[in-house]
């Protein structure tokens, strides 16, 4: 039977890439000399550094845009509040990984109402569905793309 998976990846190598080259270019802005601002990358979360909330702003654009060049989904970015105090200022933006058991429900269901012949089955953070034919399968992520779940989608592992 054809089937697919729906997961949500990203490539941490990508962000790695880009929180590099983010870091580069702070340390070669004229208005960031002297400051101390920084990007730190551990694991799937980065930390940006800087003096106040201005710059911060300033930082994630800088980190953004270089994502975005590297081909990562700014979907994927979840923004903490910054975190003033005194002459510092921190911000998080963690990088979401699979797909969450609520969005996970979520997408069973819509695949359910829109009464195709397919089967879903939630594996752990992935979503397989199953189908006797190609073109039902293709009818579903059709319909995936459209909705909005406030996460970047990809569908791999197709087999007939």
């Amino acid at each position: 039977m054809p089937s697919f998976d729906v997961v949500s990846e990203v490539d941490l190598q990508e962000v790695c890439n880009a929180v590099d080259q983010s870091n580069r270019e702070v340390g070669q802005r004229f208005d960031f000399k002297g400051t101390g601002a920084r990007f730190e990358l551990k694991e799937a979360e980065v930390t940006l550094h800087a003096q106040n909330d201005f710059q911060l702003r300033q930082m994630m654009d800088v980190l953004e845009t270089k994502l975005a060049k590297r081909g990562v989904d700014l979907g994927c970015l979840d923004r903490k509040d910054a975190e003033l105090s005194g002459s510092a200022a921190r911000q998080r933006v963690v990088v979401r990984q699979g797909v969450d058991t609520d969005t996970a429900r979520r997408i069973v269901k819509d695949v359910k109402e829109s009464k195709l012949k397919v089967q879903t089955q939630i594996q752990g953070e992935q979503v397989r569905v199953t189908g006797k034919q190609r073109d039902d399968l293709q009818q579903v992520i059709a319909l995936l793309r459209k909705r909005d779940y406030q996460l970047p989608l990809q569908f791999i592992n197709f087999r007939d």
